[in-house]
């Protein structure tokens, strides 16, 4: 008599919690589901290694009170959610991020302002009434939101609040697939007259901010107003600035141009290494701030009339960053030969596809000569690029032979093919 197959025993049951040694992180598996959740604390960070089991447990506790109580007819994560409840939840996800370092303050304040906003327009609405039109509808309401990049950034942190309320306590986000605006390219810059009117026109602490900007290309405000002597270091080649972002939390070295580093020493008399205090202050000895940088801006282009120009109305201090890519794309300061977008992208702290989404489509010459080259047309000679060749007709002889012969070698893979002798018969 034969023994029948044993049937595989699940070494611990659906809803129990179990550590995944592939990630050494900790799951559950809801019953009635296939779907493997990760467990997370209290600060909304994965529980991790193996030895965490009580912490996995204690979280998993708090998922199951949010299953009974889905039973008796409230949504999963204990409770009818709101939308006022998933802004709340992300608005203090952020703080606690702040307080950590893991997220800016401006990114904590850009949430708190639209979300508030949000929940006075559609703030008691259970989620699952929640629909694409209602945030449309909100966006319109606001006509003083008429740039698609505000638009962009409203609809991303509302995705993320939503995101989040999905990853953390398995709210259906009813906003997938949501479409955010496409990025303008960034085609403002400043010309030499421009440059020197705002060096006129300003007093020498905000003339050398906006002059280091403009010849850094940093962000103004998360990177060029955090420099300090201790991020500066000199080499045989130059001088090199360590930049860390608050943006994008990484760190990058970049060399200067004698300019800059000229004007850093200068400032460094007044802002030594291990002082910590940044090398470009404003009047009271502060660090600039986006605020005071972007009213300060605002009276220089009233003072300077551009208010009343309609392209020079759209200038800010972010425009020092973009002068910097233009003229870096364009040899402004290499006798017209332009760098690369990937070359551009480092300097910046932009990933390629970014720095050639905003600036290299309209202002790249790596980009731009390849399509003059291939209809035949040629580019701007200050790429090095001359435009097509006519080669002049070789004379019949010896020469003309030996020169097809050198050009065929030339094309590996390819065959000589032999020309027939004499008439073909008909």
């Amino acid at each position: 008599m034969g023994v029948g197959k044993k049937r595989k025993q699940r070494r611990q049951p659906h809803g129990s919690a179990w550590h995944w040694k592939q990630t050494d992180c900790w799951y559950y598996t809801q019953p009635g589901t296939k779907k493997r959740v990760a467990l997370f604390d209290e600060d909304g960070q994965r529980i991790r290694g193996k030895d965490n089991q009580e912490a996995a447990e204690l979280a998993l506790a708090r998922e199951k009170l949010s299953w009974e109580e889905n039973s008796l007819g409230t949504s999963a994560g204990g409770g009818e959610w709101l939308v006022a409840r998933v802004c709340s939840e992300y608005i203090q996800y952020c703080e606690r991020g702040l307080s950590k370092g893991a997220i800016s303050k401006s990114h904590r304040d850009n949430s708190v302002n639209w979300l508030n906003d949000l929940c006075a327009y559609c703030g008691a609405l259970p989620v699952a009434h929640l629909k694409k039109g209602h945030i449309q509808q909100w966006l319109e309401s606001h006509t003083n939101w008429r740039s698609s990049e505000t638009h962009r950034g409203v609809i991303a942190i509302v995705l993320a609040a939503f995101n989040r309320a999905e990853e953390m306590y398995g709210v259906v986000n009813p906003l997938k697939g949501l479409k955010k605006p496409r990025p303008k390219p960034r085609l403002h810059s400043f010309g030499a007259e421009d440059e020197k009117a705002l060096y006129g026109a300003t007093e020498p602490r905000f003339g050398n901010f906006l002059f280091a900007a403009i010849h850094t290309g940093l962000r103004p405000f998360c990177e060029l107003a955090k420099i300090t002597a201790d991020q500066v270091e000199e080499s045989q080649r130059g001088m090199m600035w360590r930049v860390f972002s608050t943006k994008t939390k990484k760190t990058r070295k970049i060399p200067v141009r004698s300019e800059v580093a000229e004007l850093t020493r200068k400032l460094m008399k007044t802002a030594p290494r291990g002082s910590g205090i940044p090398l470009f202050r404003n009047t009271r000895g502060k660090p600039w701030k986006r605020m005071t940088g972007v009213v300060r801006f605002l009276a220089l282009k009233k003072k300077l009339g551009w208010e009343k120009d309609p392209v020079k109305t759209h200038y800010s201090c972010y425009t020092c960053r973009h002068t910097f890519a233009h003229r870096m794309l364009s040899g402004y300061w290499t006798d017209g030969v332009g760098c690369s977008i990937e070359t551009l992208a480092e300097l910046i702290g932009d990933t390629p596809k970014v720095a050639f989404d905003h600036y290299g489509r309209e202002w790249g010459q790596h980009y731009q000569d390849p399509l003059w080259t291939a209809i035949g047309v040629g580019g701007n000679s200050s790429t090095g690029f001359s435009g097509p060749q006519v080669q002049p007709k070789a004379t019949k002889g010896a020469g003309q032979k030996s020169k097809k012969v050198s050009v065929a070698r030339k094309r590996p893979g390819t065959k000589k093919l032999a020309r027939p002798r004499g008439r073909s018969s008909r």
